[in-house]
């Protein structure tokens, strides 16, 4: 299982870094165009496309990294069974928010998929397209915050609580 989630996350990292590199591709071509006197057309709205599929891509591999900004003033102070509790906690509501939003996001890519809603921009780009890639993102988030909830509860760290120490040296 182990072996399976790793892969999942390297994916998805994967995946989130190709669509930064297709930002860079169509930024670089929006620019030699303009020199032509020539333009790209919809590569603004590709790029945004790009962008969020990227962001959303790689909100899983960051949290299992720790590079996820986290407030840690309460959960810091706290030793033992009660730093345990609240970091159950924690990572219970943001898997039970993050699970909601990603149920509804799946729904609402659906809709789009089902009604053939497309982009208002230059290219009439299906919406459901780039709200999958979205999607997909938030569900791997899910599972890695069900993956560490389960690590916590097992009695060991989190993947972010160890991702710091590593790098703390």
């Amino acid at each position: 299982m182990r072996t399976a989630l790793s892969f999942l996350y390297r994916a998805a990292e994967m995946l989130g870094a190709l669509f930064l590199v297709l930002i860079g591709i169509l930024i670089v071509s929006q620019v030699f165009a303009r020199l032509a006197g020539r333009m790209v057309p919809g590569a603004d709205e590709l790029a945004g496309y790009c962008m969020a599929a990227s962001f959303f891509l790689m909100l899983g591999p960051a949290l299992r990294r720790g590079a996820h900004i986290r407030v840690g003033v309460l959960v810091e102070r706290l030793r033992g069974g009660a730093r345990r509790a609240m970091e159950l906690a924690c990572l219970l509501f943001a898997t039970a928010l993050t699970g909601y939003f990603a149920f509804y996001w799946l729904r609402m890519t659906w809709d789009s998929y089902d009604f053939g809603d497309v982009g208002q921009g230059i290219l009439p780009v299906p919406l459901w397209i780039p709200q999958a890639a979205m999607g997909a993102g938030l569900v791997i988030l899910v599972v890695a915050l069900l993956d560490d909830l389960l690590a916590v509860l097992r009695g060991r760290p989190a993947s972010y609580e160890t991702a710091a120490m590593q790098s703390e040296g």
